[in-house]
């Protein structure tokens, strides 16, 4: 008897696959340069944010403050309330010969005390760090000796020059030139001559400055590998082209920045001519500046606003001097 095998059972629907899905798009891979440069960017302006928060507050809020006095009539102790008088500060500042010339001459004052101090005083600067970079005993009290007109006061350094340029025989520099001439030398008024005024400030500016300078060529020219020296003996290079390819090179960039800070130090000179003109015989027209104008007129004259216009024109015109002078003497490794 044979047997019936059951039949399978049919199926009773084919078996569905798996939907295909679309693959999705690989998320593009931020470069590792691209994410380097942001990290750099965030870094770099959270340790700015003290100097920024320092630059708002101390520059950018009082200059602003001193642009809407610029635009009001304020009287230092006066009873009345300040009114509005719009540009009316900057068109006397520029057409009234009463404040017109004592501001344009107190331009011109600042601009001959930048022009005369920044080259020599870098100069020098220059040949006494290269005097100075030397091994030799004792080198330290030398570089004390030269910085140590730095440590002091601009105003005691004004009453210092105020007793060497003294007018009467009992100057110093009046008694050394009587002395070397042998009595034919007189009395002379270095201070109150409008020829010598301007000369005498600009000589104790940079007596008392070139120190500072000089410090930061000094670290600059120590940052020179010496093997490049050694290499110009070897090629018998002289003196002068040692310092032309390897030592200007070298500093340059520091050169920049030293001529930079001397500019901006060189606009804000008040101190000395405050202390010759007030205590020292200075003549007032000849060594007056734009710092000198805006205090006198806010304190002495009691006009706040049309100090303000002064000083607001006065910061505008250093700013644009600094951005030109930036421009042209941009260090070759900046982009």
């Amino acid at each position: 008897m044979t047997s019936v095998e059951p039949a399978h059972a049919a199926p009773h629907a084919r078996e569905k696959a798996p939907p295909v899905t679309a693959a999705k798009p690989a998320r593009p891979v931020r470069p590792a340069r691209s994410v380097r440069k942001n990290r750099d960017w965030l870094h770099g302006l959270l340790m700015s944010t003290p100097a920024v928060a320092g630059l708002i507050a101390f520059v950018g809020i009082p200059f602003g403050y001193a642009v809407v006095l610029s635009f009001y009539n304020v009287r230092l102790g006066s009873p009345l309330a300040p009114t509005f008088f719009g540009l009316e500060q900057y068109r006397r500042l520029f057409t009234d010969p009463d404040l017109s010339g004592p501001f344009l001459r107190a331009l011109l004052n600042n601009l001959t005390f930048a022009v005369v101090v920044v080259p020599v005083q870098t100069a020098l600067a220059l040949g006494l760090a290269i005097l100075l970079n030397r091994k030799l005993k004792a080198i330290g009290l030398f570089r004390s000796l030269f910085f140590m007109p730095v440590v002091f006061p601009m105003a005691l350094v004004a009453v210092i020059w105020r007793l060497i340029l003294a007018r009467s025989d009992q100057g110093m520099l009046n008694s050394a030139l009587h002395a070397v001439s042998f009595g034919n030398w007189g009395a002379f008024d270095w201070l109150g001559d409008s020829a010598t005024a301007m000369a005498s400030i600009i000589v104790l500016s940079i007596w008392q400055g070139v120190g500072f300078q000089m410090v930061i060529l000094l670290a600059g020219l120590q940052q020179i590998p010496g093997e490049l020296y050694e290499a110009a003996d070897l090629d018998r290079a002289s003196r002068w082209q040692q310092f032309r390819h390897i030592t200007l090179p070298g500093i340059r960039g520091t050169l920049v920045f030293v001529a930079m800070l001397t500019s901006v130090l060189s606009f804000r000179v008040f101190d000395q001519v405050y202390v010759l003109v007030k205590g020292g015989g200075l003549n007032e027209d000849a060594g007056r500046t734009v710092m000198y104008q805006a205090v006198t007129t806010a304190f002495d004259q009691n006009n706040v606003g049309q100090a303000a216009a002064i000083t607001v024109v006065f910061f505008l015109i250093v700013v644009a001097l600094t951005l030109i002078q930036r421009r042209v003497v941009r260090p070759d490794n900046e982009d």
